[in-house]
């Protein structure tokens, strides 16, 4: 049951950073995601859009400590499964496609090929109306095919 619990959340968790980033990032919370979509930030560490970080995050704390101060173990297990897609994230999205750390700078694999063309496609367009591309990890199908023929 447990295990269940942290991998359909990690799952589920692309869903909920492909809407948060369409409807959220892209609507009401522009304001702070902006900065990610401009040249501005490149002189920075942080950008405004990091504090969607502490969004995420507290979600996840809240049910391992809940969990484990209860003894809920399925809720600790839904924490370390939004934990787990949070990591991932950050691995995929910071390293691996902005380079904000420079140690994962080329690869060979088509799907993480896709995923990054995929990314830049959306960063294509700077503002909030008609973007494409909100998810991370679940990229359409047409960028795979370009790659993978590669």
């Amino acid at each position: 049951m447990n295990i269940i619990a942290f991998v359909g959340t990690f799952f589920f968790m692309e869903f909920v950073a492909w809407f948060a980033h369409k409807y959220i990032m892209h609507g009401l919370f522009w304001n702070l995601h902006e900065d990610h979509h401009t040249r501005e930030n490149e002189a920075h560490i942080f950008e405004r859009n990091d504090s969607f970080f502490l969004i995420f995050a507290t979600p996840s704390m809240l049910c391992i400590v809940l969990g484990s101060h209860f003894s809920i173990f399925y809720l600790m297990a839904i924490g370390f499964g939004i934990a787990a897609y949070g990591l991932c994230y950050f691995l995929v999205h910071d390293i691996f496609i902005h380079q904000r750390i420079k140690i994962f700078t080329r690869s060979n694999n088509a799907y993480l090929r896709a995923i990054r063309k995929a990314h830049k496609i959306h960063h294509k367009n700077q503002t909030k109306e008609e973007g494409e591309c909100f998810g991370m990890l679940l990229v359409p199908l047409k960028y795979f095919k370009s790659e993978w023929s590669r």
